[in-house]
């Protein structure tokens, strides 16, 4: 916007009236705000952490909490699952996802019994897509105990609706938060926290020795 001139002051008078300033003002706000947008750019996650997650599955209400440990290069992830309470005929597994070779193995933590289960699904990455939309920026917290995150998503122009939103931290780009959506309901949502930069033992993506003589059905997480 070109400045004014020396030693010129934009005042009300009788060219200008005080409410078209108001206007102009108001306007030049919602400029700025949507200038701010529209230079946003997703930052870079980092590649390779280990940290906890609770994932949320709307339709069942189960929130499933875990240890994860997330090998963006290689496109591995391993995910094994807390156990925060005893419960009844509950089985608790740990998950190892190697989508290069399009497999997961499925391990039963007590009796180390394993599933080998093809892949089907694309490797999915905990970042922020290059072509995302912008949506907000906030604090999480309050004062003297906050945290700065952006939210962004799959929007696009011609589908008012999303159907994946990120909130990730402004200064390390940490994920926050992940959700999905599917025939406008929300199907499951995942919650990033305790999350350290690098892999302490890269050996978590190696499946036990039980994994040789693996059986090709999913195992069942109940009695």
């Amino acid at each position: 916007m070109a400045r004014p001139a020396a030693g010129r002051q934009l005042r009300p008078g009788p060219g200008l009236p005080l409410r078209l300033l108001l206007l102009l003002g108001v306007l030049l706000l919602r400029g700025g705000a949507a200038a701010a947008a529209a230079g946003a750019e997703p930052c870079q996650a980092p590649r390779q952490w280990e940290g906890r997650t609770v994932f949320y599955e709307h339709g069942s209400g189960r929130n499933t909490r875990a240890a994860v440990s997330y090998d963006g290069p290689n496109q591995r992830l391993r995910i094994l699952e807390e156990r925060k309470a005893l419960i009844p005929c509950k089985k608790f597994f740990e998950y190892i996802l190697l989508y290069k070779d399009a497999v997961m193995f499925q391990i039963e933590q007590v009796t180390k019994l394993c599933s080998k289960i093809a892949l089907t699904e694309p490797w999915d990455p905990y970042d922020i897509p290059a072509n995302s939309t912008y949506e907000d920026q906030y604090y999480i917290g309050g004062p003297g105990d906050e945290v700065m995150v952006q939210e962004w998503s799959d929007r696009k122009p011609a589908r008012k609706l999303e159907s994946w939103v990120g909130v990730y931290t402004v200064k390390d780009c940490y994920p926050v938060q992940e959700t999905y959506t599917k025939n406008y309901s929300v199907t499951t949502s995942t919650r990033f926290f305790d999350i350290q930069l690098g892999i302490a033992d890269p050996s978590v993506f190696t499946p036990p020795s039980s994994c040789q003589t693996a059986q090709l059905t999913r195992m069942k997480d109940e009695c």
